[in-house]
């Protein structure tokens, strides 16, 4: 692991400003060409060949990103399913994945619809119960697949023992990272061996930015293979979105801290609310897992999920009569947004009936309560 030599404030700011451009220009220019002139003995390593193999705005992503969460490489994607996809292709044919029973619907959907194309195993596991973890190692499992909290039902995974556990069957870690954010949590710190990210969420940060990445605690075979997927299939960010979520990266840290705060506050206000039966946020102390959370992370997130207490039918028409929170999927801008999650996810939703997921942005705390109040009823 790199050692983060300045505080995450300061990566985020600097990580992404060297440039080598003639301008002088405090912010670096968009490289927009997708081709670069050969020198006069040609193309040499690490020269500039065309935009789909490297160009100067994606290097700038991938080095403040790898920065953050302290990883050695970066491979940076045109979406966070493309990241999540280049892992799973990655691996050795006939090899096995623990995945989080509950899990996000997209990375479900992609091993039940490529994953035996790919020649690959894998078994869905409570991943809060570490004895069920290691009852479902087989001689063949080669990666612990891990999110923390989990989506949507915010289960809380203990990095440390994970990692440890994976460690004495040779098996890699990778960490789904987009809820919590590098200002919440390093995965990398407990022994995680790649950290995803769909970048569009929190760290692009204005929901107008599509975009995945891998960050790898070190620059191994693994990765290598998880850059020739990148380079050779092409699903690369363009360099106005890699200019741009560097961009929106300077302010994260500052931006993430209010999702919190104003998280923690809704979270405390649906708690006490007579018509929610539960509420999932890992910054509650009646959180089944708000210990472990509380020890590995240093915020708990812009995320909440609870039970609304009705049918399918009254919760949605409870997410249709907000006034302020966006009726939307996606999550992590600025703005709030809700979903009834099953009805987002279509038929192969696991997500009970009544459930709600709800991403708190930067209003007002105070405004977000007031819409609740009258939504819910």
């Amino acid at each position: 692991m790199i050692k983060k030599s300045k505080n995450i404030e300061t990566i985020a700011i600097h990580g992404s400003l060297e440039h080598s451009s003639g301008s002088r220009s405090v912010v670096p220019p968009i490289e927009v060409s997708t081709n670069f002139e050969h020198s006069e003995a040609g193309h040499q390593d690490g020269d500039y060949l065309y935009t789909r193999h490297s160009n100067p705005n994606r290097l700038q992503l991938e080095k403040v990103l790898a920065e953050l969460e302290g990883g050695e490489a970066c491979a940076a994607f045109s979406s966070g399913m493309a990241a999540i996809g280049s892992v799973f292709q990655a691996m050795e044919e006939g090899s096995h994945t623990i995945v989080p029973e509950d899990v996000y619907h997209g990375t479900r959907k992609t091993l039940n619809t490529f994953g035996k194309r790919w020649n690959l195993e894998f078994t869905f596991t409570d991943m809060r119960d570490l004895e069920q973890v290691q009852n479902n190692i087989r001689p063949n499992t080669k990666m612990i697949y891990a999110e923390t909290p989990s989506n949507p039902l915010m289960h809380i995974t203990d990095l440390e023992k994970v990692c440890a556990l994976a460690k004495t069957i040779n098996a890699k870690v990778c960490v789904d990272n987009t809820w919590p954010s590098p200002l919440n949590l390093n995965p990398i710190e407990f022994g995680a061996d790649l950290v995803m990210h769909s970048t569009t969420k929190y760290l692009a940060g204005h929901s107008d930015i599509l975009g995945g990445a891998i960050i790898s605690a070190k620059q191994d075979e693994m990765f290598d293979r998880i850059r020739t997927i990148q380079q050779g299939q092409g699903a690369v960010p363009s360099a106005r979105d890699c200019w741009l979520l560097c961009r929106s990266i300077r302010s994260f840290p500052y931006r993430m801290r209010a999702h919190n705060e104003n998280a923690q506050k809704l979270a405390e206000f649906l708690s006490d609310h007579p018509k929610i039966k539960e509420v999932y946020y890992p910054g509650l102390e009646s959180h089944q897992g708000y210990e472990i959370a509380r020890a590995q992370m240093s915020g708990f997130g812009g995320m909440i999920s609870f039970l609304f207490d009705g049918t399918e039918e009254e919760s949605l028409k409870a997410v249709a009569s907000s006034k302020l929170i966006t009726r939307a999927t996606s999550l992590g801008g600025i703005e709030s947004t809700w979903e009834h999650r099953r009805s987002s996810e279509g038929d192969q939703s696991h997500s009970p009936e009544n459930l709600i997921r709800l991403s708190v942005g930067l209003e007002h705390p105070d405004d977000l309560i007031e819409d609740l109040k009258q939504a819910l009823g």
